[in-house]
């Protein structure tokens, strides 16, 4: 298969799949199949969104569905590099195409402040999910100290306009935020305006 084609056969599989509205079950057991074939391969992303910040990880849309069923998003992760405590509200699968990465869940205490849970390791080819109906809220960070990791993200909608919160874990405060994209824009597969 030609690498751009990776990209789009996957997207035209996982759109297949959403059309008929199935459940969130569905698409974790079906749609985490396409994207473990999407990341078997580590020879189709393009150059310019692999590039990691000095300061802080990227998210680099790769597609979004123009009826905003979901997204395709690549996340470049520099040393030590990792997010806030953070929810999604929507479905989401995480695939880990280079490096690894540490997730690492947190939970609603009784005094309103959130616990870190155990953390996991993404390695190559894994594929771990995250959702509002199961377990929504976590930390990612690169897991190397001396190499970038890349992931691709899937989610049930448009993530850079989609409005989150990050969490203070010690007083429980959430903050409203919306992503972005660090590509505002390209016309193309890799990128598709909504």
């Amino acid at each position: 298969m030609k690498q751009e084609s990776r990209l789009l056969t996957f997207v035209q599989n996982l759109t297949l799949l959403l059309e008929d509205g199935p459940s969130e079950k569905i698409i974790f057991s079906e749609g985490k199949k396409l994207l473990e074939e999407l990341i078997s391969v580590d020879d189709w992303l393009p150059e310019p969104f692999t590039k990691p910040h000095p300061e802080y990880y990227q998210q680099y849309l790769l597609y979004a569905d123009p009826l905003n069923r979901f997204s395709v998003v690549s996340f470049v992760w520099g040393p030590n590099q990792k997010t806030p405590v953070h929810n999604h509200t929507v479905w989401g699968m995480i695939g880990q195409l280079r490096g690894q990465e540490r997730g690492t869940n947190y939970y609603l205490q009784k005094d309103g402040s959130y616990q870190a849970g155990e953390s996991s390791i993404c390695l190559p080819g894994q594929v771990e999910t995250v959702s509002p109906d199961t377990h929504d809220i976590h930390v990612v960070e690169n897991h190397s100290s001396d190499q970038t990791s890349i992931s691709i993200h899937v989610y049930g909608g448009n993530i850079g306009r989609i409005e989150r919160s990050v969490f203070d874990p010690r007083s429980g405060l959430q903050k409203l935020f919306i992503s972005g994209y660090a590509n505002a824009f390209t016309p193309n597969l890799w990128h598709t305006a909504s």
